[in-house]
């Protein structure tokens, strides 16, 4: 299962949710992918990697890289792919209470839905047509999804 979705959208703590109510184990694509805290991994190495923890039978995995990213290798073995694509005022909130973050960052959550969005629904058409793919776009939803998996585990 991958999450995306712009930075502050919930990725980490949905990952978590769905870890405790399906046993799957998470995998935070941020501390595989950022090199001394700041740099992001050469893109054929950030392959390497993604394609050896997508290699495990089961996982959730949270991280969209923007810019950054080259998600095909996950994706590949992706059955289900979350979108949360929360509002930028909620996810502007919940960065301004979280941390200090750089430019770019703030770059990222504000041109996300027009310019990382389509990007990453086309990488989930190209890579991943036999996923179940779910668009969040309210909190409320992440809850019903949460709920229902929750379920689903049981």
């Amino acid at each position: 299962m991958l999450i995306f979705g712009r930075g502050a959208a919930g990725k980490s703590t949905m990952a978590r949710a769905l870890a405790e109510s399906t046993g799957l184990p998470v995998v935070e694509l941020d501390q595989h992918f950022w090199s001394d805290g700041v740099r992001p991994l050469p893109g054929d190495e950030w392959i390497s990697v993604q394609e050896r923890l997508a290699g495990r039978d089961r996982w959730v995995m949270d991280g969209d890289l923007g810019p950054h990213d080259l998600p095909a290798p996950r994706l590949c073995r992706a059955d289900t792919v979350l979108v949360l694509d929360l509002s930028l005022a909620r996810c502007a909130w919940r960065a301004a209470r979280r941390s200090r973050e750089q430019a770019d960052f703030w770059w990222w959550v504000v041109t996300w839905r027009w310019r990382s969005r389509p990007r990453v629904l086309d990488a989930i058409a190209t890579h991943a047509p036999q996923a179940r793919v779910h668009l969040l776009r309210t909190p409320a939803q992440v809850r019903s999804f949460l709920a229902t998996a929750s379920t689903d585990a049981r």
